[in-house]
């Protein structure tokens, strides 16, 4: 019989695909390396196919819809009330099988590349401010463990680091040779960089 419908549980190596006809009876339950995924639903006959929208889902999505099958992602606390047994690979695609064929089911749209990309480049700026953050409140924690208090932000920071290298009364004099060549080092190793300063809020 025809493979009507496919659940695929996403890996990094090895997949797990689960197929049934138009009679919901079982054709397919096998697994799958990465390189043979493109040639085995190449040759497939066009078909639907489910896959939890989690890391390259989209990627894999976009490929196999090249191939001529219709492809629907969904999120996977919507897919797990259809999981039957203990939770495995052979489990998950067959409920997720069984999940992408229900009428009432909620997708995710697939992200086009620009798409992706526009977003990888936001989630890379938030971990550089999350990071610029925290080394900012680093500085203000081990300064006031001397006595010297930083206001929060990071303008603060900035704005009072250099004053506070340059005070010989502080607890600090003979050590801000150390603590300039350390703050230089993190500039030259990217806190510092176009787009997104230090001195940026």
């Amino acid at each position: 019989m025809k493979i009507t419908t496919v659940g695929i549980d996403l890996a990094k190596l090895v997949f797990q695909i689960h197929g049934v006809d138009e009679r919901g009876k079982v054709s397919v339950r096998r697994q799958l390396k990465r390189a043979e995924m493109s040639s085995y639903f190449v040759n497939l006959e066009p078909c639907l196919i489910g896959m939890e929208a989690c890391g390259s889902a989209h990627y894999w999505a976009r490929k196999l819809e090249g191939y001529g099958h219709t492809v629907k992602l969904m999120a996977p606390q919507f897919v797990k009330p259809y999981v039957k047994t203990n939770k495995n690979d052979v489990a998950d695609a067959e409920a997720i099988c069984e999940a992408v064929s229900r009428p009432n089911m909620r997708f995710v749209a697939i992200k086009t590349v620009e798409q992706q990309a526009i977003l990888s480049v936001h989630r890379a700026r938030q971990g550089f401010v999350k990071a610029r953050t925290a080394q900012g409140n680093q500085i203000r924690g081990l300064l006031s463990e001397f006595g010297i208090i930083i206001p929060m932000g990071i303008r603060s920071v900035m704005k009072q680091i250099p004053d506070i290298l340059e005070d010989g009364e502080n607890a600090l004099h003979g050590f801000e040779g150390d603590l300039d060549e350390h703050h230089h080092c993190n500039l030259h190793n990217g806190w510092r960089y176009d787009g997104l300063a230090w001195a940026q809020t």
